[in-house]
């Protein structure tokens, strides 16, 4: 008697603890596998399904990887009226892009322009949607809930919270960014940031604005991370190692000019910045020489290939502007509709020249027929440099990729400081992405395995005893 309550007890702690597992149950739907495109590499056609079966689920993949197919793919397959979120100029671009595949995507001003079916929208339309009208909901580049406004992101989210299927779709995440991981749990009603860091962190020392993984969680973190978002930048990173050898990146060669300054501010020679302050005043004061630089280096280029120049300050981008013909430049106070044209009108080789800020055309655009750019003017927001590199230098781009960095002298070891950052940001993403690799990897594979449809291929034979007597 004794040993069944024993083992009662063992078994009973067992369902105890398989409780504290994080793990988030699929509240999705099932796919016939034969039912997805077949244009699709294999990696992404069980991302698909995995991502269907899950209902709510997020797309970690780096530039290049087939974002917009996956998620155009899903929002067919998911059904009923599915409406999805990009960027300025991305949705009219995805309407192009879907249609490569034969998938049919409507682009919305309105809601009422909304249909059965796919619709696509811009982020600064959100509040001419009401989103109780879909049963889907799509954000492309999903890591800008992270610039909008805290009233907007809000909205959002709390507007999404009802919508059965939800899916998110971005390149990979800063590893340090815990705020990115954040916004993705609550919009897809995993968790919430407060019960996110409560659970997995601790503060650090006595600043609470830092936060760091606790000790003890860091594998239950990332396990649990895994279980409702996929992540990689190959898909070599999740098992598929012959996918993976069709997305090898072209070399990235960067070429630094630094331009004398004759602001010795009582020095003997040019002194370099050390403030922020200081910095942002050498650009300022060396815009003439800079864009001098920029448009020699433009004009001498004996290929005469389109160049992509992103600059920091308007003052940058009308210096520049005036100095190489038929240069194009867009502004953030320009109309959507301009931002717009420019952005097609540069993807297509219509536009020779295109000026503009990482903030405007630094997210989820295509760029690669382009593999000339220059930083006339640099932020110091490495994630804004990052991105504005991969709208040419991704998987795609059949040639070198060419990035020219400008600078005063009193600017500093600029190019140095940009490599250091790279490599440091390269070290913890592949480390983050080899803690949820094991996780992503069953998942993924174990989806797979659940729909695919049972295929006889021996006969049963019934037993006699199990035959009824004549």
């Amino acid at each position: 008697m004794k040993a069944k309550n024993l083992g009662s007890c063992s078994m009973n702690y067992k369902q105890f603890l398989k409780t504290k597992i994080f793990s988030i149950p699929p509240v999705g739907k099932r796919v016939d596998p034969s039912l997805v495109n077949p244009q699709l590499f294999q990696f992404q056609r069980d991302i698909v399904l995995w991502a269907l079966q899950k209902g709510r689920a997020a797309i970690f993949a780096g530039t290049g990887l087939g974002k917009t197919l996956m998620q155009c793919e899903w929002a067919r397959l998911v059904g009923g009226r599915v409406i999805i979120f990009a960027p300025l100029a991305v949705s009219r671009q995805t309407v192009t892009e879907a249609a490569k595949f034969g998938i049919t995507v409507h682009y919305c001003a309105e809601a009422a322009d909304a249909c059965d079916g796919i619709n696509i929208t811009n982020y600064e339309r959100l509040e001419k949607f009401d989103i109780r009208d879909f049963n889907a909901v799509v954000l492309d580049e999903s890591s800008i809930l992270k610039n909008m406004s805290g009233k907007l992101r809000t909205k959002l989210i709390d507007s999404c919270a009802r919508v059965p299927y939800r899916l998110a779709c971005t390149a990979t995440p800063a590893p340090n960014d815990l705020m990115e991981l954040c916004n993705h749990s609550e919009f897809l009603g995993i968790m919430t940031a407060t019960e996110m860091l409560a659970t997995f962190f601790t503060h650090d020392g006595g600043d609470t604005s830092k936060w760091r993984l606790k000790k003890h969680a860091v594998m239950k973190f990332w396990d649990w991370v895994a279980s409702w978002a996929v992540m990689l930048t190959n898909p070599a990173d999740i098992g598929y190692v012959e996918d993976g050898k069709r997305y090898i990146l072209p070399p990235l060669r960067m070429h630094e000019h630094v331009v004398h300054s004759d602001d010795c501010s009582g020095f003997l020679f040019p002194m370099a910045a050390e403030t922020l302050q200081e910095r942002q005043q050498a650009r300022r004061d060396s815009i003439k020489e800079r864009s001098e630089k920029c448009a020699e280096v433009v004009m001498n280029d004996k290929e005469n290939s389109q160049w992509l120049i992103w600059c920091n300050l308007n003052d940058e981008a009308e210096a520049i502007r005036k100095l190489i013909p038929g240069a194009v430049e867009i502004r953030g106070s320009d109309s959507s509709e301009r931002k717009e044209s420019a952005a097609l009108g540069f993807a297509s080789g219509e536009i020779k020249v295109l000026i503009s800020k990482p903030l405007i055309f630094g997210m989820g655009l295509n760029f690669q027929r382009c593999h000339n750019m220059a930083f006339l003017g640099l932020s110091d927001s490495f994630e804004q440099y990052y991105q504005a590199v991969r709208r040419c230098w991704r998987f795609g781009q059949t040639q070198s990729v060419n990035v020219h960095i400008i600078t005063d002298e009193r600017e500093g070891a600029v190019v140095e400081n940009i490599r250091r950052k790279e490599a440091q940001f390269q070290e913890m993403l592949a480390g983050m992405i080899a803690s949820c690799q094991e996780t992503n990897k069953a998942n993924i594979k174990s989806a797979k395995r659940d729909l695919d449809d049972y295929k006889p291929k021996t006969t049963m034979t019934t037993p006699s005893w199990l035959t009824p007597a004549a």
